[in-house]
């Protein structure tokens, strides 16, 4: 009877060992959200590396995370489903009033500017040109639609908005002609297929803001933050790192603070 007392009881312990070691694994790994400014497929080709060489670097778990639109993801970040979130502007200063995202870095000496695209051959030359049109924009983006609709507000012409799924649709869109022009941003319209980009052409640029937050749910704790933060500002410095952060347009990455958004905030842009 104390035999098999034993043998249940190594049993009993041997069980709680291994489940303690799949919650704590669990409990190591980060959801890192990324904002789909372009197709699924290949934005994780673009960012699964950086989330490789992240892990590789800080020895912190990071599962790649985005959503099939725009909406969709607004949906999740305001939820808190993302532990790190890569978010443009307008969403971080609404999530972290919201849930709580506290940035912790951004991109390096740039600043975000919006965009307004024709064809080459469109006779369009500035914005008045676009009164009385139906224009696309990704929804809920933040240069690539918000600001550029209220420029256009703002000069009383009149337009009504077509919504799209990515700024990749934007510029599709418009090079097929489907509308006269459309919203986005430089570093997206740089990375567009040359199958789309050498159609068209820059018709305005808007002033330049506080680029997308790299963001920590509350829930993240510290010490993982500063490992990300510490890496992500070394990466420039390394061949692979500065490789890689190329490839999403980045020079480098920098300390990023909430104050720095303030600028989006005196927006008091309403979506």
């Amino acid at each position: 009877m104390i035999k098999k007392s034993f043998n249940k009881t190594a049993i009993s312990i041997t069980l709680m060992l291994t489940f303690s070691s799949v919650s704590v694994h669990a409990v190591q790994e980060y959801s890192f959200g990324i904002v789909p400014q372009t197709n699924t497929s290949k934005l994780s080709k673009l960012w699964s590396p950086i989330l490789k060489y992240l892990e590789e670097n800080s020895d912190i778990d990071l599962r790649f995370a985005t959503a099939r639109n725009i909406s969709t993801f607004e949906k999740r970040v305001k939820s808190g489903k993302y532990d790190i979130v890569y978010m443009n502007p307008y969403h971080y200063t609404t999530f972290h009033d919201e849930q709580g995202y506290n940035a912790f870095a951004k991109a390096k000496k740039k600043r975000l500017k919006g965009i307004l695209v024709v064809l080459k051959d469109s006779p369009y030359r500035s914005i008045n040109d676009l009164d009385n049109s139906e224009l696309a924009f990704p929804s809920n983006a933040f240069a690539a639609n918000l600001v550029p609709r209220a420029v256009l507000s703002k000069a009383d012409l009149s337009f009504s908005t077509k919504y799209v799924s990515s700024h990749d649709s934007v510029y599709r869109n418009i090079a097929r002609g489907r509308y006269p022009a459309g919203g986005g941003v430089m570093r997206t319209f740089k990375n567009t297929s040359s199958e789309y980009r050498d159609k068209l052409r820059i018709l305005w640029k808007s002033d330049g803001y506080t680029p997308h937050a790299f963001a920590a749910h509350p829930r993240v704790p510290q010490h993982i933050v500063d490992k990300l933060q510490n890496v992500l500002l070394k990466m420039e410095l390394d061949p692979k790192g500065k490789a890689l952060l190329k490839k999403i347009r980045l020079k480098g990455i920098e300390k990023g603070t909430d104050r720095e958004w303030d600028d989006v905030r005196a927006l008091n842009i309403k979506s």
